[in-house]
């Protein structure tokens, strides 16, 4: 009898650090993906955990599964509760901070890319048009060979201006939560005729 109620200890103890080790290669993966979109990894590796938990978690409880510093924690935190990842709460009876995820991963996105991607992208769209202004102003004055490259330059530079306007629509329809059919937006160039 002590022998299998060993076996059956031994058995929920392999069976729970199989999940730990789980949850700790989904953090990496997270972690991964999101220092590739810009952010720490660490930033990934804590959301995981936190949006893997039923119940909220410390601090030093995150610390200590993903063996992490304090002070990295504690900062990794604070970025997450910027972006709005992350919330710190409260247990009753208990002092400590507690954390938990933000459940929406799709609500996380559409942040991101309304405060980071739509904003680069107007502001490529901004440049481009005092360009094609600045352009403008040359062209009036040039005569020649150089108005022939004014004008292309001119050409070249609208051509990404439809680039980014595109842009800024599909991720304006993404952050508001819309359908996006990028086809749509798509202009397609028309053939050069090279034949003789």
């Amino acid at each position: 009898m002590f022998q299998r109620v060993l076996k059956l200890q031994m058995a929920a103890t392999d069976s729970s650090d199989n999940v730990a080790a789980t949850e700790i290669a989904v953090a990496d993966t997270i972690g991964r993906l999101m220092q590739f979109w810009g952010f720490k990894r660490p930033m990934g590796r804590l959301w995981t955990i936190l949006y893997l938990s039923p119940e909220p978690v410390t601090a030093t409880t995150l610390a200590e599964m993903l063996k992490m510093s304090s002070g990295s924690v504690s900062m990794s935190l604070a970025e997450l509760e910027k972006w709005g990842a992350v919330t710190r709460t409260w247990v009753p009876g208990d002092r400590k901070d507690y954390f938990v995820a933000e459940p929406s991963v799709w609500k996380l996105v559409q942040r991101v890319v309304r405060e980071r991607e739509l904003g680069l992208v107007k502001d490529f769209g901004t440049s481009l048009r005092e360009a094609q202004s600045a352009l403008s102003s040359a062209q009036a004055t040039a005569d020649g060979q150089a108005r022939a490259h004014l004008s292309y330059k001119k050409e070249q530079i609208a051509r990404l201006n439809e680039l980014s306007r595109a842009g800024e629509t599909i991720l304006t329809a993404l952050v508001s939560g819309h359908a996006v059919d990028p086809t749509l937006l798509v202009k397609p160039r028309p053939e050069r005729d090279d034949s003789p």
